[in-house]
């Protein structure tokens, strides 16, 4: 029945919808769209404006379609004496569904399905087209999935050479490892450990002459029954001077002598001048140098052990000014290597 009244409908009939209709549908349309494009671009200020024109472009073209259908229920149902504001509440919360239920109770009602049949078909193949254009855009892992496996599948290993005549080869059986196997893999053990062998100690020397008190022996060292401090001082009484230092021929002679023996004999010693640039930093510190003083007390070499870049050089104009007292060995005057330090210090 209700293909033979699609069939049989005729535009010729008389419209529901009136021009008025048409445009309050066309009204409300571009309401809507404006207020889409005024509401995304209030939320998103930076995103393109032909984004926004093409959303508020659909948003309003489906607020003009559910315009006209509320057009539609609004003027069957005065027409038809029916309730029009419970079939316009219907329609406003069930949207299409609302809309279909009103066509076939108004053509139950009147039996008249020709009015129904335009729009039902209208509204089927709407949702037909718009289910085939969704549904593979909603699912678009479907093919791709299919496609790729096909594009990165690897291709197969070439065939193994041909063995030659009268070898055999025997399949060599391989397991892959997962990476908990590779992971939770003890170390490797060695098969076997070298041993370490250590060179015994030599013995250690015990002074000859040594002062003790009878029966003071413990662990067979004499002079264990003194006091501790006593036997170090016997120790090193007894112990035998180092071997002299033979120089080269020709080469002069040097002893190294502690930085506070040798500030003693400075005969002449004028203070650096601080660096301006040091001043202008706040730079203070100390520079350590090593000299070497020779034989009349001029300073003859100079080496920088540490010290502020900014203070180096301050330091190194005034020590090669300073003079220290010839130092002597059996009456002979030598050369000395001493340890310089100068200090740095604002306010002084």
């Amino acid at each position: 029945m209700f293909a033979e009244a699609l069939l049989e409908s005729s535009p010729a009939r008389a419209s529901v919808l009136k021009k008025s209709h048409y445009i309050y549908a066309t009204a409300c349309g571009a309401l809507a769209a404006l207020a889409c494009f005024a509401g995304l671009w209030w939320l998103f200020p930076a995103a393109p404006i032909r984004a926004f024109a093409i959303q508020s472009l659909l948003l309003g073209g489906l607020a003009t379609a559910f315009a006209l259908l509320l057009c539609y229920v609004h003027a069957e149902s005065h027409r038809l004496a029916l309730n029009t504001a419970f079939w316009l509440a219907l329609t406003i919360l069930l949207n299409l569904v609302g809309f279909v239920c009103f066509l076939i109770y108004a053509a139950a009602k009147t039996g008249d399905w020709k009015r129904a049949a335009i729009p039902c078909a209208y509204i089927g193949e709407v949702l037909l087209v718009g289910a085939m254009a969704l549904v593979p855009l909603i699912y678009t892992e479907a093919l791709p999935k299919a496609v790729w496996t096909e594009v990165v599948r690897l291709p197969s290993p070439p065939p193994p050479a041909a063995p030659a005549m009268g070898t055999q080869v025997r399949p060599r059986a391989t397991r892959r490892l997962s990476s908990d196997e590779i992971l939770k893999a003890p170390p490797s053990i060695p098969s076997t450990i070298a041993q370490v062998h250590d060179e015994p100690l030599p013995p250690a020397q015990v002074g000859s002459a040594a002062i003790g008190v009878p029966g003071g022996v413990y662990s067979g060292q004499e002079g264990a029954g003194l006091d501790p401090v006593m036997q170090n001082i016997l120790r090193s009484a007894n112990s035998s001077p180092p071997p002299p230092q033979t120089s080269k021929p020709g080469s002069p002679v040097r002893i190294r002598v502690g930085g506070s023996v040798i500030a003693a004999k400075l005969v002449y010693q004028p203070m650096p001048e601080y660096p301006q640039l040091a001043k202008m930093t706040h730079t203070e510190g100390a520079v350590e140098l090593e000299a070497v003083i020779g034989k009349d007390g001029t300073i003859e070499e100079l080496k920088v052990l540490r010290g502020h870049p900014l203070l180096v050089q301050a330091a190194l104009d005034a020590v090669r000014q300073w003079r220290y007292q010839p130092t002597l060995l059996n009456g002979q005057p030598i050369e000395v290597v001493t340890e310089i330090t100068v200090s740095f210090k604002l306010g002084e």
